[in-house]
């Protein structure tokens, strides 16, 4: 092979390899180096809102019981059975409505490592208008229950008061915003997201007299308040 063919053949293979390396680059996207320009993302701008709705809770809830012992497990539960049936009675008579039983319990009682007796415990839950509570405590108590709790105050229309929360949480936001806008020089623009935030269970703050007569065993209302969180993100011009 004469030198000049040799030199021709070590150009050709060099040329070769150059384009297959060049290939590889084009088969591999990953592998091809550059520069990326970010996407800017949208302007906005995040507060959180939050709403109250003050009402008086027009819902009761008592919790009434039989606790009797005897000395024998058989005799406890059969005289609480008929303690305990006679209270339920006298609960629905009273205007008690979605009763339900919470506990039904026996246990031995000791003394000095032995067994002198044991003790039945029935409790029952029943509900009623704020106006009718103490009368069912009091209805309770005469039929024979010895444990009453209680009572647990709400309001019927929960759902449509919170979603009025919810209204004044997302003004309480775009408020917020508004006066951030007004504050950075910058336009406040439409909603981009909005987040609820969990809801607080209503709590009884302030006490205020029940309205008619006073039951015999009096029931204050008070007031409670249903509230709201959510988070809201605008777009800002």
């Amino acid at each position: 092979m004469t030198g000049m063919r040799r030199l021709l053949l070590i150009a050709a293979v060099a040329a070769a390899a150059v384009l297959a390396l060049a290939l590889a680059g084009v088969g591999r996207p990953g592998s091809a180096r550059g520069d990326v320009t970010p996407v800017p993302s949208q302007k906005s701008v995040t507060t959180v809102g939050h709403g109250v709705v003050t009402v008086v809770p027009d819902r009761a809830t008592i919790s009434a019981g039989v606790r009797t012992t005897a000395t024998t497990a058989a005799q406890a539960l059969a005289t609480n059975a008929a303690a305990a049936t006679k209270v339920i009675a006298a609960l629905k008579q009273a205007g008690g409505t979605n009763l339900q039983t919470q506990e039904v319990s026996l246990f031995p009682q000791m003394s000095r490592g032995r067994v002198t007796g044991y003790v039945a415990q029935n409790t029952v839950t029943a509900d009623s208008s704020i106006a009718d509570a103490g009368r069912l405590i009091d209805a309770a108590v005469a039929a024979g229950a010895n444990t009453v709790d209680g009572p647990s105050l709400s309001v019927s229309d929960q759902d449509a008061l919170y979603r009025q929360a919810l209204q004044k949480a997302v003004a309480d936001a775009r408020a917020k915003a508004q006066a951030l806008a007004q504050a950075g020089s910058f336009g406040l623009g439409a909603v981009v997201s909005v987040t609820e935030q969990s809801a607080e269970t209503p709590v009884v703050f302030a006490a205020t007299p029940a309205a008619g007569k006073a039951p015999s065993t009096p029931v204050e209302p008070g007031t409670q308040d249903v509230t709201a969180d959510v988070q809201v993100t605008f777009a800002i011009d």
